[in-house]
C-alpha cells in the first residue's frame, strides 16, 4: 500500500535533563511504558503498510534497533545518517533508497517523537491522503488547532478537493499571541504537523526543481551504500557536502501540488516540558508525576523522578525533573529556556547535555556510580548472549566482581568463567573481553584505576557489533 519512512533524529534539547545529545527524547517512555519511537511503529499497525524505513543518526543505531526489537520489529531497515542535514535530505535518501531497484512507492514521512491520542482518527486521515499521493500531490497533515499556540507553524487552506482535503493556501511562520488566537478562531488554519505522504519520485521530482544540489549529494550519498546488520549506511563524504534544509522550506513552500489533510487525534510533538503536562493524565490537583514523589498544597506541576524521592511543598506551575546527574527546576511558563540552559551548559565545556551517568550499548549498559581523579566505578548489564569487544587500555587497570548471572572473561590466552561473588583483575595493557554466556543478565561492579579513564581508551582489535 505504502512505505512508512520514521526520521528519528533531531535532539530533543528543550526536554533536557531527560533528553540528551546520545539518548534524545525519541528513545524515552515519556507517555506511557513504550518510548516515542515504539508508539509511532506501533501506530502503523491498522494500517496494513510495508514494513517501515527508520532513520536516524549513526550514533543512535544501537538504540533505534534494540527498541525496535523490543516490539517485535527486527525487520525494520534502519537508514543511518552520517551527520544531521535537517529533513528534506533525510527524506531524499529515503526517497532514493526506496526507489534504487525501479520501485515508486508512496511515502508515509512520519516523525517519530510524536504523540497521538486517537489512532483511529490518525488511521483515517492517513487512508485518505492515498489516493492524492498516487495523483502527484504532496500531502501534509495538518492537526486541526484546539487552543491559540504560539509554538507551532500553520497553515492556511485554499479550495477543497473532491478526493478529500484542501489545496495549501500558504504556510505561516510562528506567529505571536494575537495572531495565532486570530488562526484559531477562524477555523481555515491547521497547524504544521510536519507528516507527509507523497509518491518517492514526486518529492525527488520537486526537490530537484528547487534544490538540485540536495537531490545530487543524496544521490551520490546512496550510490554505494554499505549494508550492516539491518543497518544501511551511505558514503559519508558525499552526504556532508549536502546543504541543511527542511522539507517545508525546500518544497512544500514552494511546489504548486501541496495538499492538507485536516487531523483532528489530539496531537502533540512534546517540544516542551509544558506540553508534556499538557497531554499527560493528572490527580485532583492537576499534578503530573512519574516515579517516588510526594506532595503538598502543590497545584498544576509536572514532577518526574527518576532515581531519589522528590518531595513538593506549596508549589504551583512547576517543573521538576530529576535524573540521577542534573535536576531541572523551571516554571511552565518558562520551559522554551531550557534549550538555553542546554547552551550554556555546553559554553561551560561540561557534559551532561551528551550523555546520561547511565550508558546504553549495543551489548547493555553501565551506570558510573563513583568517579574520582584516578578511579571510577561502574555498574556494568550485558544482556544475554552479548558480548563486549576484544579490546584493550594503554591507561587503566580494572577489576570486575559479579553480583549476578554468569560471565565468560578472555584475558590474554586464559578464558574462565565466574559466577555471583567472584572477581578477576585485567591489567593495564592486557586484551580481554566479556561475554554473558547465559540466559539471564549479567551484572557486574568495575573498578578503574589509572592515570586516564575516559571512554577514547579503547583499542578495539576484534566487535560484533562493527565497532573495532
Amino acid at each position: 500500500m505504502f512505505l512508512p519512512v520514521i526520521m528519528a533524529g533531531g535532539s530533543g534539547s528543550r526536554l533536557w535533563p531527560l533528553s540528551r545529545q546520545l539518548y534524545p527524547k525519541q528513545f524515552h517512555a515519556l507517555t506511557g511504558e513504550r518510548t516515542l519511537l515504539q508508539d509511532t511503529a506501533i501506530r502503523l499497525d491498522g494500517l496494513g503498510a510495508e514494513s517501515p524505513l527508520l532513520i536516524c543518526n549513526e550514533e543512535h543505531r544501537f538504540l533505534a534497533a534494540e527498541q525496535m526489537r523490543l516490539i517485535g520489529r527486527e525487520d525494520v531497515s534502519i537508514l543511518l545518517e552520517p551527520v544531521g542535514r535537517n529533513t528534506a535530505p533525510a527524506i531524499a535518501l529515503a526517497a532514493l533508497f526506496a526507489t534504487r531497484h525501479g520501485d515508486d512507492p508512496v511515502l508515509l514521512v512520519l516523525a517519530a517523537d510524536h504523540f497521538i491520542l486517537d489512532v483511529d482518527r490518525f488511521c483515517e486521515s492517513v487512508k485518505k491522503a492515498v489516493p492524492l499521493a498516487e495523483q502527484g500531490k504532496l500531502v501534509t497533515f495538518g492537526i486541526v488547532p484546539d487552543r491559540a499556540e504560539t509554538g507551532y507553524g500553520y497553515i492556511l487552506r485554499g479550495e477543497e478537493l473532491p478526493d478529500g482535503g484542501f489545496v495549501v493556501g500558504r504556510f505561516e511562520e510562528k506567529p505571536d499571541r494575537q495572531t495565532a488566537e486570530k488562526y484559531a478562531k477562524s477555523g481555515k488554519y491547521y497547524w504544521n504537523s510536519g507528516m507527509f505522504m507523497f509518491r518517492a519520485s514526486r518529492y525527488l521530482e520537486e526537490l530537484k526543481r528547487h534544490r538540485p544540489e540536495i537531490v545530487d549529494a543524496c544521490s551520490r550519498s546512496i550510490a554505494v551504500t554499505e549494508p550492516d546488520m539491518q543497518f544501511v549506511r551511505v558514503d559519508a563524504d558525499a552526504f556532508k557536502t549536502c546543504p541543511a534544509d527542511s522539507i517545508d522550506y525546500a518544497v512544500m513552500e514552494k511546489t504548486d501540488d501541496a495538499v492538507v489533510i485536516p487531523l483532528d487525534a489530539r496531537w502533540s510533538d512534546i517540544g516542551s516540558w509544558s506540553a508534556l503536562w499538557d497531554v499527560q493524565e493528572r490527580d485532583g490537583d492537576g499534578n503530573a508525576f512519574k516515579g517516588d514523589v510526594l506532595s503538598l498544597s502543590s497545584n498544576n506541576n509536572l514532577v518526574r523522578a527518576d532515581g531519589r524521592l522528590v518531595a513538593i511543598v506549596g508549589v504551583n506551575d512547576l517543573v521538576v525533573v530529576e535524573t540521577k546527574d542534573a535536576v531541572l527546576i523551571a516554571h511552565k511558563d518558562q520551559v522554551q529556556k531550557v534549550k538555553d540552559i542546554v547552551d550554556l551548559i555546553k559554553a561551560k565545556g561540561r557534559s551532561e547535555h551528551i550523555n546520561h551517568r547511565e550508558v546504553y550499548r549495543p551489548w547493555g549498559h553501565y551506570d558510573s556510580i563513583d568517579f574520582g581523579g584516578r578511579d571510577q566505578v561502574k555498574r556494568i548489564t550485558v544482556k544475554p548472549g552479548a558480548k563486549l569487544s576484544v579490546q584493550m587500555h594503554h591507561h587503566r587497570a580494572e577489576h570486575w566482581v559479579v553480583v549476578r548471572g554468569t560471565a565468560k572473561v578472555y584475558k590474554g590466552a586464559e578464558t574462565i568463567l565466574l559466577t555471583e561473588n567472584q572477581s578477576t583483575y585485567i591489567p593495564l595493557g592486557e586484551v580481554h573481553a566479556l561475554e554473558n554466556p547465559g540466559k539471564i543478565p549479567l551484572e557486574l561492579i568495575e573498578v578503574q584505576t589509572g592515570s586516564y579513564l575516559g571512554e577514547d581508551d579503547i583499542v578495539r582489535f576484534e566487535d560484533q557489533y562493527g565497532r573495532s
